[in-house]
C-alpha cells in the first residue's frame, strides 16, 4: 500500500480529535472523521449555556465548517458501534462500515453514576449541549413552578438546587446559579422572591476542587459560601429521586439535581475489546497506540495516560490536544520510515476554575492566583482558546454585560421530554 492511499480514520471531533486532524495537515494520507453529531464543543462553557450566561452557538461550531478548507479530509455524521480489529473497519449503526489503516479513537467521556443510572433521570450531568439546554430548562421551570406553588415546602424545595461533585464543574455550576437566582432573576417574579433559593454543594471528599492546591480550595469554598452557596463535604450521595438527594444521615429536598460527580468513558474498549480501568479508559501503550494493535491509537478521555509518576493525565482539553498533536507527529514519522518508539510526554498547562462572576482560583504549580485577577485571566484564557473572531466578541461583550449589570439574556425555556419538575 503507497502513502498517498493510507486511510486515517478519526472517531471523535473533540479537542483530541480536532487537534490531530489540523495537526496531520500536509501528511501524506486521506482521512475520514466520523461524529455523531455535526458539532465541535467548547466543553470548558458549557455550564454557561446550562445557566443561561451563553448560547449554544457561542460554544459549539459545525465540523463541516471547521474543516471546510482541508481536501483530504471527509466528514462523515454517524453512530460508531463498533471495531472490527481483524479486518480493521469501523462498524457503524446502519450496518455499513468504513476501512481504515490507522485509527484514531478520541470518543471522550459520558456520565458515571457509580452504579446507580437509575439515578440518571433526576439528576442529569453535563457533557453535551443537550445536556446544557436540559438542565438549562428545569432551573427555568422551577423558578416558574414555584411562583405558582403555595404549599410553602413545596416551594422551598423548588427553590433548591442540588449539585453532586465538587470538581471544577460543580463549583463553576454552584457559582452562577446561585448569582442567576439571587441577581438576574431578582424583581422578576410576584410571588416568591428568587434571592430565598438555596445552592447546595455535595461533595463526598474532604475538600472541593482536590486537583487545586489545598489553599486554592479552601479558597473556593469560601468564595462559594460568600455568594450563599452550602457546601456540604465527606458525605457521599446515596440516593437521588424526585424528592431530592440523601447524603449521609441527611435528607435535602431538591427539585433541581445536577451531577458533576463522575464520568466514564465512552465504549471504546469494549469495541476493542481491549484492557481497561475501571471507569473504562483504555490502558494504552506509552505511545498512546492499544497493544497488539500499533495501528489504533486512542486519546483523550477514552484513554488512561500514566505520567512518569504513575499518575494518570487528567482528562481536560489541554492533554487531549497534547495528545493528538503528538499521534499526529508519530504517525508522519512513521508514513516517512521511522519508526522508532515516541513515548507521550504530558506538560501539565495549569488547572483553573471559576467562582461566580467576580472570582476564580488558578493553579499553575510555580503560581497560584485568586480572586478578581485570577478571573480576569481565566476569562482570557478561555476566549483566546474559542473558535473564530465572531465568537471571542460574542462572549467578551456576553460576559462584560454580566458583568456589568447581572442580566443573561440566554434564559429562554425550550420545551422537551424531560419536563417533570
Amino acid at each position: 500500500m503507497s502513502q498517498a492511499s493510507h486511510h486515517v480514520v478519526v472517531v471523535g471531533a473533540g479537542f483530541g480529535g480536532l487537534e490531530f486532524t489540523r495537526a496531520l495537515a500536509g501528511a501524506p494520507v486521506r482521512i475520514t472523521m466520523i461524529d455523531k453529531r455535526n458539532h465541535h464543543l467548547f466543553q470548558p462553557l458549557l455550564y454557561q449555556v446550562a445557566t443561561t450566561a451563553l448560547a449554544t452557538s457561542e460554544v459549539a461550531w459545525p465540523i463541516r465548517h471547521l474543516l471546510r478548507k482541508r481536501k483530504d479530509v471527509t466528514t462523515l455524521l454517524a453512530n460508531v458501534t463498533g471495531v472490527d480489529r481483524a479486518g480493521k473497519r469501523v462498524l457503524l449503526d446502519d450496518g455499513s462500515a468504513v476501512a481504515y489503516d490507522t485509527l484514531v479513537l478520541a470518543t471522550g467521556a459520558r456520565h458515571a453514576y457509580f452504579g446507580h443510572d437509575e439515578w440518571e433521570p433526576f439528576a442529569p450531568g453535563l457533557k453535551t449541549l443537550e445536556d446544557a439546554t436540559t438542565i438549562r430548562r428545569r432551573i427555568l421551570l422551577a423558578f416558574e413552578q414555584a411562583e405558582r406553588e403555595t404549599d410553602p415546602a413545596k416551594r422551598q424545595a423548588l427553590l433548591t438546587v442540588a449539585i453532586v461533585g465538587g470538581g471544577p464543574t460543580g463549583v463553576e455550576l454552584a457559582g452562577t446559579i446561585v448569582e442567576l437566582a439571587h441577581d438576574t432573576l431578582r424583581g422578576e417574579f410576584r410571588n416568591i422572591d428568587t434571592r430565598q433559593t438555596r445552592v447546595v454543594l455535595i461533595e463526598a471528599g474532604d475538600r472541593i476542587l482536590a486537583n487545586f492546591a489545598p489553599k486554592l480550595s479552601d479558597y473556593a469554598s469560601k468564595a462559594l459560601e460568600r455568594l450563599g452557596v452550602t457546601v456540604e463535604l465527606g458525605r457521599a450521595v446515596t440516593r437521588c429521586d424526585a424528592e431530592g438527594v440523601v447524603f449521609g444521615d441527611k435528607q435535602l429536598a431538591a427539585r433541581t439535581i445536577l451531577w458533576a460527580a463522575g464520568v466514564a468513558a465512552s465504549p471504546a474498549a469494549e469495541w476493542l475489546g481491549a484492557k481497561a480501568d475501571r471507569a473504562g479508559r483504555v490502558l494504552v501503550e506509552p505511545d498512546l497506540s492499544v497493544p497488539g494493535s500499533p495501528e489504533i491509537f486512542v486519546i483523550g478521555d477514552a484513554a488512561l495516560v500514566l505520567r512518569p509518576d504513575g499518575r494518570p493525565v487528567p482528562g481536560v482539553a489541554p492533554s487531549a490536544k497534547q495528545e493528538g498533536r503528538h499521534v499526529a507527529a508519530t504517525i508522519k514519522a512513521k508514513l516517512g520510515g521511522d519508526t522508532a518508539a515516541r513515548p507521550f510526554r504530558y506538560k501539565h498547562a495549569g488547572d483553573l476554575a471559576t467562582i461566580g462572576k467576580r472570582a476564580a482560583a488558578i493553579d499553575f504549580g510555580w503560581i497560584k492566583l485568586t480572586g478578581w485577577l485570577a478571573w480576569w485571566l481565566w476569562g482570557i484564557a478561555h476566549i483566546y482558546f474559542l473558535i473564530g473572531f465572531r465568537n471571542r466578541l460574542a462572549v467578551s461583550l456576553s460576559w462584560l454585560w454580566i458583568y456589568a449589570t447581572g442580566q443573561r439574556s440566554a434564559r429562554l425555556i425550550t420545551q422537551g421530554d424531560d419536563d417533570k419538575t
